[in-house]
Parts: structure tokens; sequence; C-alpha cells
């Protein structure tokens, strides 16, 4: 079974926490954690890959171990620039990425801004089309008052919803109750829930963001393996068929389970992701 190494790299008064398999000198995965949870999410899909590839998975700020000072700007904006320097720190040259959630738009953010970095992109349930947003996501314009939508947003750090993250689901008990457990703990850190409450109040600024996002897929035609729970009321199916439209050759495969499509179908995605690297790095 493959080492996963446990490290942290200061960057000015962020320290990142990430997580670390595989050979040094193979071509880079980069892998973007979502809500609620942390680069943990990861951990058995690196185990899988790290015979060929480098798997490299940061907590994102406000996130798992990861440790940010007290008046740190938590918008999406920040977090793609937080990567952007831990990118720089580890000399990651050139690396394909994985974005999930969250980890979507902080990844395409930083696509925008390096575009020569990114060698191909591998989208599980890491939306960046509109007709993508699902019933449980948000109006987002019709977030207008930072008060009220703060204060509707506090339900959502409530464990039964964390949980909720896990539903959609073909067998429930598939799931491990350590992973939200484990979510559950580090929302429950101080500063946590402030921190979380800034990134869904700036979540509205995510959809104004796509057509950038979109340009730069039509531009760059990245190699794009979309691999979707198709059952996930944050983002649905019409989000990962969508990126047809800009990279028509994009590979996109539908599994009959949730947001956390890796819980139930970790082995065919891991299988689809090492042929589709294999292909195009």
């Amino acid at each position: 079974m493959a080492t996963i190494r446990h490290r942290s790299v200061k960057l000015g008064d962020v320290e990142v926490f990430y997580r670390e398999a595989g050979d040094p000198e193979a071509p880079v995965l980069l892998l973007l954690h979502g809500y609620p949870t942390s680069s943990h999410q990861f951990v058995r899909l690196m185990r899988r890959l790290a015979g060929r590839w480098r798997l490299v998975a940061p907590d994102l700020p406000g996130f798992g171990q990861t440790v940010t000072p007290e008046g740190f700007t938590f918008t999406f904006d920040r977090l793609a620039e937080v990567v952007g320097e831990f990118v720089d720190a580890l000399e990651l040259r050139r690396y394909a990425l994985y974005v999930f959630d969250f980890g979507a738009p902080t990844g395409l953010r930083l696509a925008v801004s390096r575009p020569s970095q990114i060698t191909a992109l591998i989208t599980q349930n890491g939306n960046a089309y509109v007709e993508g947003l699902g019933p449980a996501m948000p109006d987002f314009p019709s977030l207008t008052d930072e008060t009220e939508a703060r204060r509707g947003f506090e339900a959502i750090l409530e464990p039964e919803q964390i949980r909720y993250q896990y539903t959609g689901a073909r067998d429930p008990e598939a799931i491990d109750p350590s992973n939200y457990l484990l979510d559950e703990y580090f929302l429950g850190l101080p500063g946590r829930a402030e921190a979380m409450l800034d990134l869904f109040w700036d979540y509205r600024n995510n959809p104004p963001a796509y057509p950038k996002f979109q340009a730069w897929l039509r531009e760059a035609q990245p190699p794009v393996l979309a691999v979707w729970g198709r059952n996930d009321p944050f983002f649905v199916p019409a989000g990962a068929e969508a990126f047809r439209k800009d990279v028509p050759s994009a590979e996109v495969h539908l599994f009959d389970t949730g947001h956390f499509a890796l819980e139930e179908d970790l082995e065919p995605i891991s299988d689809l992701i090492d042929r589709f690297l294999a292909k195009n790095l």
C-alpha cells in the first residue's frame, strides 16, 4: 500500500497542511477538496493512484489542518492566491488539476491565472456552468443582504446538514460515518464557523466568474475528464455535460451516487483517472 506523507509548508502567515504520495519525479495531480471536508477525502484515491503519479492534496484555508491568522480574508479569490503560493513553494511547474465542490471555483481561478501550468482537468462534481447548479444551492441573485444571508447560512453548519452532504448514495451504509464526524470536528474549531459563513457569502461571486473559466477552457482546450455523482443535489449532471460545450473532446461519466462520488465508486473512478492521465500526460 502506498505511503502518504503528511507535511506542512509556511506561506507567510498561512501554514498549509498537505498530503503527498507517489514518486516525486512523476507527473503531478493536484487535488483540491470541497466543503465540508479536507484533503482527507482523497486518501483512498491517492493510495490507488500513487503507483504512476505524484499526488498532492492541500487543505484549503479554513479547512482541515491548515492554519490561518486572525483577520484572514476568506474569499475564493484569496483561496486561489494561497493555492498559487503553495504551488510555487512546492515548485510544481506543470500539473493536472482535480477539482471538487469548493475546489472548483478555487482551482479554476488558478487555471485562469496560470494557464500554462495546467496539463489536464479532472472535475468530480466541480461546477463551472449555471446549468450545473442544483436545487440544494441558494438562489444567488437574490442574496443582497449579507446579514440576512449569513443568518440563513448558519443552518448549513449544523451536524445534520454536514451529514446531508453525503446523501444521494445508492447504499447509505457504504458511507463511513468517520468522514462526516471528522468534518464536524474541524468545522467546530475556533474561527471555522465564521470562515465558512464568509465563503458561503462569497460564493455568490462564483457564477459571475463562470464565463472566465469557460473562456480558459475554450482557449486552452485542456484534456477534461468529468466524473460525476448523478444524484448530487448541489451540482447536477447538466454541469458535467456542459464541459463539452467548451471542450468537445471532454470525457463525461455519470455514476449512480451522490455528491461524494468517491465514497461508493472509488474503483471505477480511479481507473478512469489513471487511464485519462496515462493518455494525456
